[in-house]
């Protein structure tokens, strides 16, 4: 390995297909425990390899751009798929649920990574696509985590506690405070993940710049900037989307409807 101009080292060729051989320990314990996974951990790791490299090599044409609306446009993109997968992961839909699921992310992501870029680390010009795009994907990548999790757990909330709910709702409760308790479960995971964050783990962007040659220092700073960019944008993404999803499963007439609710074809 040499020292790249950045500061880092280069991985070459050869050591970064080594690098591949580290997966045969997980297809080993998969052997001897007879868990059948083998196979599956081989394709998974084709599959991320081929990704990551497509990946890096748009990147790389997309730093070297100097044009908003294009890299708006990626963003955008970016903020799409991520409303999309973060439904895929639900074990129930309703009618408007992948709305939903767009409005909340790229609302949230927007807000914040604008805030973010124009306020605080202030790149010259503010759509510099080295900053906005990385930000973005780290809120983006935690933002459909937590929706799916706080969709999920809202459903599952209204189903299990439906009884609860509807003799609320029989005694004279509005929908919104027989459902408030079922609210606040689904938002749980989210607070959970805020509390524990740089705790459990060396954060990502921390670790790129002291390996890219910064010094620790200056990597917190940026560390700590986007660890509230991603709280903000998970905690109002999991509101929005959970409040837009209480709005479709209940009526204005104060009655609870899962009738509306529905498992996906192949669905868990």
């Amino acid at each position: 390995m040499t020292p790249s101009s950045a500061g880092a080292l280069t991985i070459s060729d050869g050591r970064l297909a080594l690098s591949g051989l580290l997966i045969l320990v997980n297809v080993g314990l998969s052997a001897a425990l007879r868990l059948g996974l083998g196979r599956s951990l081989l394709v998974a790791s084709i599959r991320m390899v081929v990704q990551l490299l497509l990946v890096g090599f748009v990147l790389e044409w997309l730093f070297q751009q100097d044009q908003a609306p294009l890299i708006l446009l990626v963003g955008a993109a970016m903020a799409m798929i991520a409303g999309v997968s973060a439904v895929q992961r639900t074990r129930h839909r309703f009618a408007g649920i992948y709305l939903n699921s767009l409005l909340s992310v790229m609302a949230s992501s927007a807000l914040v990574t604008g805030l973010a870029v124009t306020g605080l680390i202030r790149p010259q010009p503010w759509y510099n696509p080295q900053y906005l795009i990385p930000l973005l994907g780290m809120v983006l990548g935690n933002t459909l985590n937590g929706i799916s999790l706080g969709l999920d757990r809202f459903m599952d909330g209204l189903r299990s506690g439906r009884d609860q709910v509807e003799t609320d709702l029989a005694l004279g409760a509005t929908r919104w405070e027989a459902c408030q308790a079922v609210v606040r479960e689904a938002m749980i995971p989210t607070i959970n993940s805020m509390m524990v964050m740089g705790l459990v783990s060396l954060p990502g962007m921390m670790t790129g710049q002291i390996l890219q040659g910064a010094a620790p220092a200056a990597a917190v700073r940026y560390q700590i900037v986007i660890l509230f960019m991603i709280a903000s944008a998970t905690a109002l993404g999991v509101f929005g989307v959970v409040g837009l999803a209480y709005a479709r499963l209940t009526s204005a007439d104060h009655q609870l409807r899962l009738d509306r609710l529905v498992r996906p074809r192949g669905g868990r």
